[in-house]
């Protein structure tokens, strides 16, 4: 491929890390991670609600990975309850999953940066060493592509396996028992998948450019070795 073209492809590149780096940095800052309604299930089941009835004790709640909020509903209007994982929720949520996921966030950010240099670097500069050649730039793509996925696997099971939602919605409460009527995944949480996948596109980009995949053996390698061979 042409010296130009593989200019472009790096540029390319590097935008996409660096523009992949400041969605996740804005992504953890947020509280639009899970949204999801909760049920006071101790006043739906003192009054017997049904039906239309259910609606006013089916209440709101959205959190982040540092902070969020619940609306209380049990049958007297909303009431709201700003909240903080740290350290309010401390004792009551995974800290050892959660406190990963934040530290996995941040090496994505860091690596989805030194990424984006590589390539610039790259792009306008003439790669001298390994880890600012093709290696190098396989080597921040794999990394930041793994830590979307373990943020993502790991904010999934916190919330789905450990019932994050309803230990929140639980929290400070002492007489009433509410639980999860409904939650979902929001845009903080959809903007760590963009980033793995678009890491995962740049190792792509690498690969067009004409550099191998490490660790593979290229075809000139292996008809050396077999004429090696066959010498013997």
């Amino acid at each position: 491929m042409p010296a130009q073209q593989k200019k472009i492809i790096f540029c390319v590149a590097g935008v996409l890390s660096f523009a992949c780096a400041l969605g996740a940095a804005a992504a953890v800052g947020t509280q639009l991670w899970v949204k999801g309604t909760i049920l006071c299930k101790t006043g739906a089941l003192l009054v017997n609600a049904t039906g239309q009835e259910l609606q006013k004790f089916i209440g709101k709640i959205q959190y982040g990975l540092f902070y969020g909020e619940r609306v209380r509903q049990c049958g007297l209007g909303g009431r709201p309850f700003q909240f903080s994982f740290f350290p309010d929720l401390l004792k009551i949520i995974p800290a050892s999953i959660h406190v990963s996921v934040i530290l996995f966030c941040a090496v994505l950010v860091v690596f989805a940066l030194v990424g984006a240099g590589f390539f610039m670097f790259n792009a306008f500069g003439s790669p001298y060493e390994t880890l600012h050649g093709p290696v190098g730039l396989y080597l921040w793509s794999f990394i930041s592509c793994s830590c979307g996925c373990l943020i993502m696997i790991l904010f999934s099971s916190e919330v789905k396996i450990h019932h994050l939602s309803e230990k929140i919605a639980n929290f400070k409460e002492g007489s009433f028992t509410f639980k999860t009527h409904g939650e979902q995944f929001a845009n903080s949480f959809w903007i760590i998948l963009v980033c793995s996948l678009v890491q995962f596109l740049n190792a792509l980009l690498v690969r067009f450019a004409g550099f191998q995949f490490p660790f593979s053996k290229s075809k000139d390698s292996g008809t050396t070795t077999g004429a090696v061979d066959l010498m013997y």
